[in-house]
């Protein structure tokens, strides 16, 4: 495993983990990162959204009902190539911690597109994301708003740095409500505002240790973080 990652105090070999984890989060929550240490620490195969430059992406900031539909595809191709990646790979062969899923793409839909293009988004993403492979676990990364702008502000983000405050409070609202009512899995809700699972140790073990008790159902990590 070449992704570089927190060291744990025990051994994770031999435990019953979720065989495909997702995790997901607005941008700038940190969602990839711990994607890269859970990979590191389970020993499963990282899958990290693809960074590919979006062409419609710089017009989307300046003009986002002109390009809203393109834009708005272009991710969810991009998207639907990498779940597949899944099915033609032996999925019992190896196991995947990914940083997103597929389903919250209709997330993003919802928030830009006007009713008539999202009549079209709708039968493109039924067409392409039918038999995808479902995770068994789903954690989701939640925050303030004023919490995930000061994180993409101190990350640098290129992509984050264009995003207005207003577009980032509906974005947040609407991760919020999509999980909520989220059913496709084991959902494991964890409430990052005051924890670095990136860059705090203790905050990523006590967090790993929580993580390793849970097996079904929906689940709320809301700890008063180790200092």
């Amino acid at each position: 495993m070449e992704t570089a990652g927190f060291e744990l105090p025990w051994d994770c070999d031999g435990l019953n983990l979720p065989r495909y984890i997702a995790i997901e989060g607005p941008i700038g929550i940190g969602k990839s990162g711990l994607a890269q240490n859970l990979s590191y620490s389970f020993q499963h195969r990282p899958l990290l959204e693809s960074k590919a430059d979006n062409p419609f992406l710089a017009r989307f900031y300046q003009d986002p009902k002109s390009v809203a539909l393109q834009t708005q595809l272009f991710f969810l191709f991009e998207r639907i190539k990498q779940a597949q990646s899944l099915q033609q790979e032996d999925m019992f062969a190896e196991s995947v911690i990914s940083d997103f899923l597929i389903d919250k793409d209709q997330l993003f839909a919802q928030l830009i597109l006007d009713e008539d293009e999202l009549k079209i988004y709708r039968q493109v993403y039924q067409q392409l994301t039918f038999n995808l492979p479902s995770p068994d676990l789903v954690i989701v990364l939640q925050a303030p708003t004023e919490v995930i702008a000061e994180r993409i502000q101190v990350s640098g983000q290129h992509q984050g740095q264009n995003i207005s405050h207003d577009y980032l409070q509906r974005l947040n609202e609407a991760y919020t409500h999509f999980f909520h009512y989220y059913q496709g899995a084991p959902l494991l809700q964890v409430n990052v505002a005051e924890l670095d699972l990136n860059g705090n140790i203790e905050h990523y073990q006590q967090f790993v240790e929580y993580l390793l008790t849970v097996k079904s159902g929906r689940h709320y990590y809301n700890p008063k973080p180790l200092l």
